[in-house]
């Protein structure tokens, strides 16, 4: 993003603070203050990252910069008026730093098909803040029926691998250090040969080396047509096909093996095959508590499931008896896309999953821990200014009061009942009665929540909304927004909300490892009386994979007395505390050792 005083790119360097490793932004002048504040100063409560002064409430949070910043990709989508399921599920897009330079690149999938499909693109973003695209020579310009992404380092050389889903199979992508990927030969035993949707990386036996769960939609037959009731062909739904199975895939290189070794099915042993369902989102955190990740699995159109780690290398379904399997009324709805995010602040993470425009998404908060319960209307999510049906959604504090805030993005699966076909800018005519606008809920900092979508024209304009992906693209310590649409143009919202309080960003890695992003660590930060937490894991939202970092909206807190890190194996450590308003690295083993 184009240099000036809030939005500028930045580039990262460790220092030792106390226990801590701390990354320093170097930002000429700016970065010079950033300098001093880790010295002992405060930030300036009157600056872009201090307590902004009386914040309008219909100030905008974001402006679209997708153009400016040289991004300018169309989604192929195929043969309009095929009516191919796969077509309308849509594709998503990766946020990660492949080249380790401290600057979140842009991986985006398009699904015209294998034969006369547009090529995936990949670009890289410069030191100027803009995207050049690196596809061509890239290893990841392929073609095919494009899902969805997750992101991880399978091989623990510290540098981040990609797994792609695809209608009909997954192929995984081994990062060769030099801006280029190499598919590895016969998936390195990935084997699916199904339609998966989304996917995470996760250490599921806690060996140190990242598994791999792939969400399966259903076994789509393409010769079966639906029509609407008017006797129009339209696009099929769920019903009517056999639920697939989730598969996960067992990472065996501490055991050095490699190529088509590398991974090994482990969906039977596991007791994932007993309980299938038309997979399209998935989440790996721990529910519980032990320290162990467990599989939350969204369903469209049935209930939903949930993998409990039994610590043995096998799971239990459990999303009933922990509520989250229903909504407040016993019904199942079209389950979509995950958001992750603790709305109360009460140091238990909460779930906002989407639906139908005819349905109610449903915001599920946990307490006490392991434990959930339908609280949407409480939360004021109910009261929307327009109804949607809902793919990709993420919880995050963009104005950073201490609440985390909740964005999605809107696009219909059947067209309008009342037959209207408008044009809608920007969208495709084939496509304009599927569009619809997307949504944006403020967080009062105290877990109530108020519709602030129409303030935000850039944010809600229309589109066939699928994936969004969120991270700190220019490095200024607020969230930003990548939205994919189906037969759309990808939009990339730059964060411009005014501030109201101060943020951290935490990188957790794993030096034992390669130095890679510890997925699945739990970083609590503690000032005073107050506690947040976050884990490490960039797979949620719907198809796609985001910034790995942790980002804490912290209101008008100034510094941090305690940061204490769970790391995937479970050993846990406490770091210093200091100023707020920055990037730090954390490195597992340079903490004081906790019990």
């Amino acid at each position: 993003m184009k240099a000036n005083a809030k939005h500028q790119t930045a580039r990262t360097s460790s220092i030792d603070v106390g226990s801590a490793t701390v990354a320093l932004i170097r930002l000429g002048l700016p970065g010079l203050c950033l300098l001093a504040c880790l010295t002992g100063c405060t930030p300036d409560p009157g600056k872009p990252n201090g307590t902004a002064s009386s914040p309008s409430p219909d100030a905008p949070w974001f402006e679209e910069v997708s153009q400016q910043l040289g991004v300018n990709s169309v989604h192929d989508v195929g043969t309009p008026g095929s009516f191919f399921m796969p077509e309308h599920v849509g594709s998503g897009a990766a946020l990660f730093d492949y080249d380790k330079d401290g600057r979140l690149d842009l991986y985006l999938l398009n699904n015209g098909g294998p034969e006369k499909g547009s090529r995936n693109r990949l670009y890289h973003q410069e030191p100027d803040g803009s995207f050049r695209d690196v596809s061509t020579g890239s290893g990841l310009d392929v073609a095919g029926f494009g899902m969805g992404t997750a992101v991880g380092d399978v091989n623990n050389d510290g540098w981040p691998d990609l797994l792609l889903t695809e209608y009909g199979q997954a192929r995984l992508f081994l990062n060769q250090k030099n801006g280029s990927f190499q598919s590895e030969s016969r998936q390195s035993g990935i084997d699916n040969p199904h339609w998966g949707t989304s996917a995470s990386f996760l250490d599921f036996d806690r060996d140190g080396w990242l598994d791999l769960v792939i969400a399966n939609y259903v076994d789509h037959a393409p010769t079966q047509k639906c029509h609407d009731q008017s006797g129009r062909q339209e696009f099929c739904g769920p019903q009517g096909f056999s639920p697939s199975i989730s598969r996960l895939f067992r990472n065996r290189s501490g055991e050095g093996k490699s190529g088509p070794e590398r991974f090994q099915d482990v969906t039977v042993k596991s007791g994932l095959v007993k309980h299938p369902g038309p997979a399209l989102g998935v989440v790996c955190l721990d529910f519980d508590g032990d320290h162990w990740p467990d599989i939350f699995v969204a369903d469209d159109a049935r209930p939903n499931r949930l993998f409990m780690n039994r610590r043995d290398g096998t799971f239990s379904e459990e999303a009933v008896s922990r509520g989250v399997a229903y909504n407040a009324m016993g019904q199942s709805a079209a389950n979509m896309g995950i958001g992750v995010g603790d709305v109360d602040s009460n140091g238990f993470f909460d779930l906002f999953v989407t639906h139908l425009t005819e349905e109610q998404h449903t915001l599920w908060m946990q307490g006490p821990q392991g434990l959930f319960m339908d609280r949407t209307s409480g939360a004021g999510l109910a009261e929307s200014q327009w109804r949607g049906t809902a793919f990709g959604t993420v919880m995050i504090d963009f104005d950073h009061n201490a609440g985390v805030d909740i964005a999605f993005v809107n696009g219909r699966v059947k067209r309008d009942k009342s037959g209207r076909s408008e044009s809608v800018p920007g969208v495709p005519p084939f496509w304009s009665p599927y569009a619809q606008r997307h949504q944006l809920f403020s967080n009062d900092g105290q877990g109530k929540f108020r519709d602030i979508s129409a303030a935000n024209s850039a944010y809600h304009a229309a589109s066939v909304g699928r994936g969004l992906a969120c991270g700190d693209l220019d490095n200024d310590g607020d969230i930003d927004l990548v939205i994919t649409s189906t037969g759309g143009a990808v939009r990339i919202l730059r964060n411009i909300a005014q501030a109201k309080g101060h943020w951290l960003m935490i990188q957790a890695i794993d030096p034992a490892r390669g130095g890679r992003d510890a997925i699945g660590a739990e970083v609590t930060i503690r000032a005073g009386t107050r506690e947040w937490r976050r884990t490490i894991q960039p797979a949620y939202s719907y198809l796609c994979s985001n910034d790995p970092r942790a980002h804490f909206g912290l209101g008008d807190v100034r510094s941090v007395d305690r940061i204490l890190v769970t790391w995937p194996d479970g050993s846990k450590e406490g770091f210093s505390g200091g100023p707020v308003n920055q990037h730090l690295v954390l490195k597992q083993g340079t903490g004081e050792p906790l019990k």
